[in-house]
């Protein structure tokens, strides 16, 4: 008895010795190198050219170009699509821009304008003014997440994603044959307790400004019901659910989704961490719906883009994400085909997306 108490005074001494030094680690810097011995393959270009169908460049200028430029050739992506285009004079400019200085390489999709929602007319006006927006060089309509959490009416009110006034310009994007590309929601561990069950903890809690209440601004369920109702009204137009439409962690509710509503595409901005801990259904999944995946990424990292690449193009085993806040697991490469990867990286939104340059991609 004397010896176990001595044994578990020495233990809480060299704990408590640990958590006093100056170099004190905490869950976010533990990272132990693996002992796991495999074979490793780190892509950091693409094994096709690429179009990216998810960046976001504000303020896009002739200045800024050349870098982009420089930095998407190591990466092999022939065409970024921004989904920063706005509206109006200010995408004209971005549109002009890139006509002057790299026109094949840049496609700019138009954002909508929510000023004034509700006043007489209004809905009529959008429509107009995104016919005029793909006039002067838009190619596509981006919606963010705002429509359905901060978007709200001449009166105040919240304006859900299904809202009737926002009819006139899904159907001017299916009329004009441009896809809308739209973010709806958050992954739903945001809404859910902060505790030891929640697989976004760590996330929540080193960016407490993600973090939403059970009815913030409406649930999650409701959220993404809003937007669903949406792609079935409105059967002939195009629409690309951001993020897997958030629903990456559970392809097979996925499956039944895009079953259903034919006219939807997805791409995996963000979310490649959670394909990567699933590598047999994540590639069963690719293979069935290999002409409605498109590459996107969302953030303009360059160096995290050997991540996406990794789990698309090699079967590598046990290898970790680039966040570790964003995903603490260990993922695997799917192993993709070249006939699935050359869809995925190119041939889906060459036949989705209004100009982009043939030829800048193997026939």
């Amino acid at each position: 008895m004397i010896k176990l108490f001595i044994s578990c005074v020495m233990i809480s001494a060299t704990v408590a010795a640990c958590a006093q030094g100056s170099d004190k680690m905490d869950f976010e810097r533990y990272e132990p190198k693996s002992t796991l011995v495999v074979p490793e393959h780190k892509p950091d270009r693409a094994k096709f050219p690429f179009v990216d169908i998810h960046n976001h460049q504000y303020g896009l200028k002739s200045s800024s170009i050349p870098g982009l430029l420089t930095d998407m050739d190591k990466l092999n992506m022939k065409v970024m699509v921004n989904l920063s285009g706005g509206t109006g004079s200010n995408l004209q400019a971005m549109t002009g821009a890139v006509k002057e200085t790299a026109p094949k390489r840049f496609i700019i999709f138009a954002n909508i304008d929510f000023n004034g929602l509700g006043e007489s007319g209004w809905s009529e006006k959008a429509a107009k003014q995104l016919e005029t927006d793909v006039k002067n060089g838009a190619n596509g309509l981006k919606i963010f997440k705002n429509l359905g959490f901060s978007v709200k009416d001449n009166t105040g009110k919240r304006v859900a994603v299904d809202d009737p006034r926002l009819d006139a310009i899904w159907a001017k994007a299916g009329e004009l044959k441009i896809p809308v590309l739209i973010h709806t929601a958050d992954p739903k561990p945001f809404w859910d307790p902060v505790d030891e069950k929640n697989e976004r903890w760590l996330e929540i809690t080193t960016h407490p400004g993600r973090k939403r209440g059970p009815s913030d601004p409406e649930p999650f369920d409701e959220l993404i019901a809003e937007q669903h109702r949406v792609f079935k009204k409105h059967i002939k137009t195009t629409f690309i659910a951001a993020h897997f439409g958030w629903y990456p962690n559970d392809l097979g509710k996925l499956a039944r989704l895009m079953d259903e509503m034919p006219n939807i595409c997805v791409e995996f901005g963000a979310v490649i961490a959670e394909l990567g801990r699933q590598p047999r259904a994540a590639r069963q999944f690719f293979e069935k719906y290999q002409d409605r995946i498109l590459f996107g990424k969302d953030s303009w990292v360059p160096a995290e883009y050997a991540t996406y690449f990794r789990v698309l193009e090699t079967t590598d085993e046990y290898f970790p994400y680039h966040k570790k806040y964003h995903a603490y697991w260990r993922m695997y490469g799917i192993g993709l085909s070249d006939e699935v990867l050359k869809k995925v990286y190119y041939k889906n939104a060459l036949r989705i997306v209004p100009n982009i340059d043939k030829n800048l991609f193997p026939q």
